[in-house]
């Protein structure tokens, strides 16, 4: 029931839910369109993605656990920053210009967003960690859902991690594009690599199709979360083994981290996600074995107990 849920985060979830109607009408009503995507594209990914997140805080501190007065606070100071993240992305997309890896300079009203970005993810980052580590040291509700949260927490981590790698690009990855009104801006680092952003890409998502980039690692990773933990709630539906269940989920977190990398490196290779290469198939490939073999040790009894001999009766004389 809703009622034991994470208030705060909740309230955040709902809001960053019916706000993400906004850059819908707007990607109706408004033709703009920055660095190759229509300018509202960006700010109704992040509101559902995020929005989506949120609401999976809210679930998990509803379960049974110790220090909720800590782990509320966690959850509260992350969602927050989410929500203010994702007013910060939209209002740039309003304004017709980049919230990521832009100049500050010549801009005050930017100078203040790239200030909050540089200040609050850092912080959002640290608070999960935090989390994760405080949540990681008890047990929520059975094994296979303790186990389900702890790894989901650290691969969520890892995705939120790679974001960085965009960041780190700056060195090697600087140019200058214009927005949505015309203007010049300067870029340092980006998301594609081996390519320019803003390139031809998929549809909705975007992501490049003819270079690697590094958002697809980025998203895969932070919903490992939700995908743990809808697969624990899927078995115990489906009424295995406590013990079934717990392999199962294990191994689905190795392989779904196994994924991550593969993904991760294809992107800093250059390498566009539709079109992988013998390398990158064959590391998939290998994922996919190990997920097979992990799935049959997951099934296998412990072992057949020995069977208790039957005592004949003694015939009576």
């Amino acid at each position: 029931m809703t009622k034991s849920w994470h208030r705060p985060s909740l309230w955040v979830a709902v809001a960053m839910a019916v706000l993400s109607l906004v850059p819908l009408v707007g990607l109706v009503v408004d033709d703009r369109v920055l660095n190759g995507e229509p300018v509202w594209l960006k700010p109704l990914k992040f509101g559902l993605s995020l929005a989506i997140y949120s609401a999976t805080l809210s679930w998990m501190l509803s379960l049974p656990h110790k220090g909720k007065r800590w782990t509320s606070g966690l959850a509260t100071t992350i969602t927050w920053i989410l929500f203010a993240d994702v007013a910060l992305v939209g209002i740039q997309a309003a304004r017709g210009t980049f919230s990521h890896f832009n100049s500050i300079k010549g801009d005050p009203y930017n100078q203040v967003v790239q200030f909050m970005f540089g200040t609050s993810i850092p912080l959002m980052f640290l608070a999960n960690v935090v989390l994760a580590v405080f949540l990681s040291v008890q047990r929520l509700g059975d094994r296979p859902t303790t186990w389900a949260i702890r790894t989901g927490l650290y691969i969520a981590i890892l995705g939120m991690a790679s974001g960085y790698l965009m960041v780190f690009q700056a060195k090697h990855k600087r140019s200058v594009v214009t927005d949505a009104a015309g203007h010049e801006i300067k870029m340092h680092g980006g998301h594609a690599v081996g390519v320019a952003d803003g390139g031809p890409g998929m549809p909705v998502t975007t992501w490049s199709t003819t270079g690697g980039d590094l958002r697809i690692p980025h998203f895969f990773g932070m919903h490992g979360l939700q995908v743990l933990i809808l697969l624990g709630l899927g078995l115990t539906a489906l009424g295995l083994a406590e013990r079934t269940r717990l392999r199962l989920v294990l191994v689905a977190a190795l392989g779904y981290t196994g994924v991550f990398a593969v993904l991760t490196w294809q992107a800093l290779r250059g390498e566009p996600l539709v079109h992988p290469g013998p390398t990158t198939l064959a590391s998939l490939l290998a994922v996919l074995a190990a997920l097979v073999l992990g799935v049959a040790w997951a099934f296998r009894k412990s072992g057949t107990a020995t069977p208790t001999p039957v005592r004949q009766p003694v015939p009576q004389r």
